[in-house]
Parts: structure tokens; C-alpha cells; sequence
């Protein structure tokens, strides 16, 4: 592909909700373009943008993919976004380097928007960028694109400026009527022709009623034409295109135009409204501003994929000046130089060499040492940081364990390179547990991950975490630690007794020297308490550490020959757990504070859910478009899938923040099947000796 300037460039990200058809869409655009010589579909596994493995298995988008194209003198640079709510990242990360945002939607859903729609509507606007949307499937049934309309009209008010009006619905859909130049065509083999009768005599009401809203949508940014409008002046084609294009390209007019992408029915209508009406990146309101040829390089990486078999791809857009292959640029959070290799143009997994790209353009380079996603790559005489790519925050955990030795030891170095690759995607050790944690966005984004370990060579299992329960004591006690072997030769003797009783939450663990009269000889006390604290660590009940605690040794016996260190060590341990059984031991769980944001029609079973948790619901305020925000605290255990659960009592539209609060008295019914469970997996507090 040869290098077009930034004004002949138009960056489209193709959004919406999962199975609305963006990538569908997109192979149509590609084809009718003449980018492919065959439409792919992806019931077959065949597109061009959904090449992952993962994606051809399961039939859906999990990667954003590059596909440029070019139509009428322009690169369109399409970016085929995933839908799902748990890949919610790399959609954040694809509306971050376009100025247009196309949502696809389909027309089977005439109550108004999904999630993944209302998730990248959110973004687009914070981003300032374009919007336009593309009403798919308008051949099946129980099409309504009037229903889909008006919903989203009554919601979003004059943005929405439907552009088109369909022919037909279903089955009998054949053509649509071009509200902007009041012209009817028909789709016949994929071609738009002009319809024989004009606009049909049904639909001349609709189509006055519906153009009525788009030279409103129009004029509404355009102080003249707003004037023109008021005065009942009838608008020209030219002004009505003109207020289209600068209100989109403000982010304040979305014209809404439909088809069938599968059938090839108003793609090149949506290619013409692309290359004429869509914002070139100089005409950009998004918040990185406008792409300059002339000024020094600077460009934002985006995307990164590390793969074992082809190696690290670096996607990026370039923001100013001009990048070329075979030069040096600086990563100005590492603050050191990474030299650029061969560039190329992506088509899904078609590479396209190129020795430079220019202001605006999408490309990509391999590679890359030291850069990862949302990186600053610029001219290292002039450094510069872009705006970083917000991105949403883990919130569902699991754990994973290696399946063989091989497989832990590749373990650790490719979880740091997913996770340079997907800042939505952590992992840590868990202290507690000493388990490896993996955090994503749901159980499908930890899916995935566990499937991409598997090619870099690393085969694991994935498991609820364990959750770290405490145990402590509500009593004072007393009791005899002895521990005494005689086996030939020289024998094992230590003698001592302790009290125990509790201190205050949160204060640990205290221990009192108290022996008088050299009971115990001096040099073996340390040993008692390093046996009393390894039978902390272990603990009693459960197998969980014992905290808050003060232990008094305040007695003993020895023996001049068969006394050691280690049979203090011993005793110590069994008069600890002795003591412990005695003090009215109980179990500590973990609390985690919740912020959850919900619309306001799910309050009611949310709080209902908290309760069934043990939660407790602390206040709730409003927070503006129809959302309220719930405060809560909820045991740990309880809330180890609310991110699935919460997701589903909300069909998609609550989200939540999780922090760990504080550690509170389990109830005993609960209790006692966890001490049930741990005695059923092999724990004993005695194992150790």
C-alpha cells in the first residue's frame, strides 16, 4: 500500500455489542473495496480480522484487528473491535488512536442499546471522537430500524440524525431512501441502483418525518443554519451534508444509516459516507488533537501482541512527523532508545511492508525490546508523553497452578509478557496462600489467558483462589506443651506451660517471658517461641495462620542431657495448640469494601444479592445518568464470582470496585464446614512433627 497523506486517511474503529456483526461488517468493507478477493464469515472461521485461534474457536472477536482499506482516494483504516464486556480493553485501546467511532448494532434489537454499545458510546465520548451507526441485519426477522431509531433518539436527543430510511424490512428488504438527497436506490448483487419508482408512496410520510430530524441533528451546531432552519428556509443538500460533516467531526451529530453486511446491502453507500463525511485526522476533536506532518515524530503504541511463533508486534499510531524504518526513536517511559526494524501495514494477520508511515496512519513494527501497550514513542531530541489509554481495571481472580515442572518454570517470564501486552490482565502472588493469581476482566478474558499460556509453552490449571481466612481465640487458657522421646542413646526432652489470651484486633502477636527461677534454662526460650510462632503460622483449626494472640511461657521442666533446642521447639508448638483449643478458638474471614455503580431499575436486586452474600449495604447516592453508587461490605468468599454475577443481574450495565477491608468473626455453621473441608483435605495441626 503506498503512503497517503494524513488529510486522505480516515481511522475507524467498528464497536457495538457482540454479535451485532462488526467483523462480518468488516470483511463486506473489505471486499466491496477490493482489499479480498473473497468474503470470509465467521461461522466458517474464514475473516480476515479474526485469525487468533481462540477467535476461530469460538466464533467471536477477542483481539482488536487491523484492516485497511481504500475507496474514492482514501486509506480507511478499520480496527475490528470485540464486543464482549471482558475484552472491554482492547476496545478502550482501539478508540484511543481513531477519530470515528462506527457502532454496529443490529436491527433485530429495537429496544435501544446493549452493553457493549453503551461501554464504547462511554469511551467515545471521553475520547471526543466521531460517531456513527450502522444498523446490520436489516434482512432477518423481526428487523425494526424505527424502533431502533426512535429509542435512540428519545435517549441521546438531536445527536441522533437518521441519514437513511430502509425499503423494506426482513426478508422484503431491498433498498433504502438517502434522507440527505432524497434519493431512493435498490441493492441488486451487492450494487446500489437507482430504485425504478423513486421513493415508494408508503414511505413518503416516513421519510418527511425522519429527514425533519436529520436537518434538525444538522443545523443544530451551525449558527447560520440554525437561522436558515427557524426561519422555515429550506436547507440545500450541500448545507445539510456540511452540517453532517462538522457536527460529526465535533462528536455532535451521529448519522445513522443500515443495511446487510453479509449480503453486501448498503456497504458501499456506508464506504462513500466513510471517504466523504468522516473526520480526516487534522479535522479530529479527540484529545490527542491533530496529527502534524511537519512537527517532530511522536506515536502511541496501542497494542501489543507477544506471540512464541511470530514473535512481538507493536502496533501503533502515529500522532506527528513521520516514522521510517531502519531509525532510532525514544520510549519515553523507559527513557531508552529502541531502534525501528522493517515497518508494515496490517490486514488481520497480512503483513504489508512499508518503509515509512506518516501523521494519522496505523501501522505496525516487530520487535520492539523495552515497549509495551500505551507507550510514547518520539523523536528523542524532542520528548513528548501523550495522553495515556484509560483502561478498565481487573476485577475477577482466579488461581492457577502449573501442570508439570516444565510448565512453572515457563510460567512467571509469560504471564510478564501477557501482561505488557493487556494492561487490563495482573497477576501476583498471593502472601497469604502462596498462590499465583491471575486477574482479568471476567472468566472469558482468564480463559483466554490461560489458553495463550499454553503456547508459550507453559499448561496450567485455573482454580478458584483459596481465600485467607484467619484463625484467633476469644478466651484465656492455660496448658502444658511436653514433648519427651527416648529411643537408645541420648533422648529428646522439653517441658513447658502457657496461657494464652487475646488481644485486640489487627495488633498480631506478642510473647511474654515470664519463667523465674531457671525453670527453663535461658538459651531455650527462643526456641518456644519459635515453636509457638511456627504453630501459628500452620494454625490450629483450619490450617490458617492464628493471630492476635499473647503468649505467656511462665513454667517448665528440663532434663541436663536430653533437653535441646529442638525438643523446646516441639513443646512449645503442642503447648500453643493445647492452649488454643482451650480459648474459645473461632475463625476470622476476610471483609472486601465494595463501591458498586448500577442503573438505578436494578437496585432492588443487587441489595438483594448483598444480602444473600452476608453483605451489608452502608449508603447509596446518586451519581447522574440514572446510576446510583452502593456502598457494601462482603466476605471475600462470597464474592469470589460477583464480577459473572454482578454482570448478569445487571445484564451487563453494573460495575464495581473491590478493596480489601478488614478481618471479621466468621459464623460458626460456616466455620465449621471450612475446619470440615480442611480436615477432609489431609490438614493437621500435628503434620509437622
Amino acid at each position: 500500500m503506498s503512503r497517503y497523506a494524513t488529510d486522505a486517511i480516515r481511522n475507524v474503529a467498528l464497536v457495538g455489542h457482540g454479535g451485532a456483526g462488526k467483523t462480518s461488517l468488516t470483511e463486506a468493507l473489505l471486499y466491496v473495496s477490493g482489499a479480498t478477493e473473497r468474503q470470509g464469515r465467521v461461522e466458517d472461521g474464514t475473516t480476515v480480522t479474526d485469525f487468533d485461534a481462540e477467535e476461530v474457536k469460538r466464533r467471536a472477536s477477542i483481539h482488536a484487528a487491523l484492516a485497511p482499506c481504500e475507496w474514492n482516494g482514501v486509506r480507511i483504516n478499520l480496527v475490528d473491535a470485540p464486543g464482549y464486556p471482558d475484552f472491554l480493553g482492547e476496545v478502550a485501546a482501539a478508540l484511543k488512536v481513531v477519530e470515528a467511532a462506527l457502532f454496529v448494532v443490529s436491527a433485530q434489537n429495537s429496544g435501544g442499546t446493549d452493553v457493549g454499545f453503551d461501554a464504547a458510546w462511554d469511551y467515545a465520548e471521553r475520547y471526543g471522537l466521531a460517531r456513527a451507526i450502522f444498523v446490520n441485519k436489516m434482512d432477518k426477522e423481526h428487523a425494526d430500524y424505527f424502533g431502533f431509531v426512535d429509542t435512540v433518539r428519545a435517549r441521546y436527543g438531536k445527536t441522533i440524525a437518521p441519514a437513511e430510511v430502509p425499503i423494506g424490512s426482513g426478508p422484503s428488504f431491498h433498498g433504502v431512501v438517502d434522507l440527505v438527497h432524497l434519493k431512493a436506490y435498490t441493492f441488486e448483487d451487492g450494487q446500489r441502483v437507482d430504485h425504478p419508482e423513486g421513493i415508494p408512496d408508503d414511505l413518503q410520510d416516513t421519510v418527511a418525518r425522519y429527514r425533519e430530524q436529520l436537518i434538525e441533528s444538522a443545523a443544530e451546531n451551525d449558527d447560520a443554519l440554525v437561522e436558515k432552519y427557524l426561519n422555515g428556509e429550506e436547507l440545500t443538500n450541500a448545507e445539510i451534508e456540511r452540517g453532517l460533516h462538522d457536527g460529526m467531526a465535533a462528536g455532535k451529530v451521529v448519522p445513522v444509516v443500515c443495511g446487510a453486511a453479509t449480503r453486501d446491502m448498503g456497504v458501499r453507500m456506508l464506504l462513500d459516507l466513510i471517504a466523504a463525511e468522516f473526520p480526516t485526522p487534522t479535522e479530529s476533536h479527540a484529545a490527542d488533537g491533530h496529527p502534524k506532518a511537519t512537527a517532530p515524530f511522536c506515536a502511541q503504541v496501542f497494542k501489543t501482541i507477544a506471540d512464541p511463533y511470530v514473535g512481538k508486534l507493536t502496533y501503533f499510531r502515529v500522532l506527528s512527523g513521520i516514522l521510517k524504518s531502519d531509525s532510532h526513536v525514544l520510549n519515553t517511559r523507559t527513557g531508552h532508545d529502541e531502534r525501528i526494524g522493517p515497518l508494515f501495514y496490517l490486514r488481520g494477520k497480512q503483513q504489508i511492508p512499508t518503509t515509512e508511515v506518516g501523521a494519522g496512519d496505523i501501522a505496525a513494527v516487530a520487535k520492539l525490546a523495552e515497549t509495551r501497550t500505551g507507550d510514547t514513542l518520539c523523536d528523542g531530541a524532542h520528548p513528548m508523553t501523550v495522553e495515556p489509554i484509560v483502561f478498565p481495571e481487573p476485577v475477577h481472580t482466579a488461581a492457577i497452578v502449573a501442570k508439570a515442572k516444565t510448565d512453572e518454570d515457563k510460567l512467571g517470564p509469560a504471564l510478564r509478557r501477557l501482561e505488557e501486552e493487556n494492561p487490563s490482565f495482573q497477576t501476583r502472588r498471593d502472601p497469604d496462600t502462596g498462590e499465583t493469581l491471575i486477574c482479568g476482566l471476567g472468566e472469558s478474558h482468564l480463559e483466554m489467558i490461560v489458553e495463550r499460556l499454553k503456547r508459550f509453552g507453559s499448561d496450567v490449571q485455573m482454580h478458584p483462589p483459596r481465600v485467607p481466612y484467619r484463625e484467633t481465640i476469644t478466651g484465656t487458657a492455660k496448658a502444658e506443651g511436653k514433648h519427651k522421646k527416648q529411643s537408645g542413646g541420648r533422648g529428646q526432652f522439653g517441658d513447658c506451660w502457657l496461657s494464652l489470651e487475646p488481644l485486640p484486633r489487627g495488633d498480631g502477636f506478642e510473647f511474654v517471658d515470664a519463667i523465674v527461677g531457671g525453670a527453663i534454662p535461658r538459651q531455650y526460650i527462643p526456641a518456644v517461641e519459635k515453636g509457638i510462632r511456627e504453630a501459628m503460622a500452620r494454625g490450629v483449626l483450619s490450617g490458617h495462620p492464628v493471630v492476635d494472640v499473647k503468649a505467656t511461657l511462665y513454667d517448665g521442666k528440663y532434663h541436663d542431657v536430653d533437653s535441646s533446642e529442638m525438643a523446646f521447639k516441639i513443646a512449645g508448638s503442642l503447648g500453643f495448640q493445647n492452649a488454643v483449643l482451650s480459648a474459645s478458638p473461632i475463625l476470622l474471614e476476610p471483609m472486601l469494601s465494595l463501591d458498586i455503580t448500577v442503573p438505578e431499575e436494578y437496585m432492588g436486586a443487587v441489595i438483594g444479592d448483598l444480602n444473600s452474600r452476608r453483605g451489608r449495604v452502608l449508603g447509596m447516592e446518586p451519581c447522574g445518568a440514572g446510576k446510583q453508587r452502593i456502598s457494601a461490605i462482603a466476605p471475600q468468599s462470597e464474592a469470589l464470582r460477583y464480577a459473572t454475577d454482578l454482570r448478569s443481574l445487571t445484564h451487563g450495565r453494573g460495575s464495581f470496585h473491590a478493596a480489601p477491608s478488614h478481618y471479621e468473626e466468621m459464623p460458626d455453621h460456616i466455620a465449621q464446614q471450612v475446619i470440615a473441608d480442611a480436615r477432609k483435605a489431609g490438614f493437621s495441626p500435628h503434620s509437622e512433627h
